[in-house]
């Protein structure tokens, strides 16, 4: 199964996440058109929210957090972030995040 949002690239994986900060607990919402929305427990000042980000994203992977780096986005909902060095492929990573 092949993910709009979850896609191999040359330093192992990037996905394109939509995040909706400020919400009651971090989880994964669904596919929404080509990117993933996800809530995050976090505000979206001084970096919070994407340190929230890549912990959630970390944790949900069972990887170490120097495994996940933001790419784009830094101050937008719109997030591009990539997986490195883990041995998991799009397919796997995908399916972890989704819950299936």
């Amino acid at each position: 199964m092949t993910y709009a949002w979850c896609q191999a690239s040359g330093e192992g994986v990037r996905l394109t996440l939509r995040i909706a900060p400020n919400a009651k607990k971090s989880e994964v919402i669904g596919e929404f058109d080509t990117a993933l929305k996800i809530r995050l427990h976090a505000p979206p000042v001084d970096g919070k929210a994407n340190e929230a980000l890549i912990r959630f994203i970390a944790e949900r992977l069972d990887l170490p957090r120097s495994a996940v780096v933001l790419l784009h986005g830094m101050t937008s909902k719109q997030k591009v972030l990539a997986i490195h060095g883990t041995g998991l492929d799009a397919e796997a990573v995908g399916k972890r995040l989704l819950g299936v």
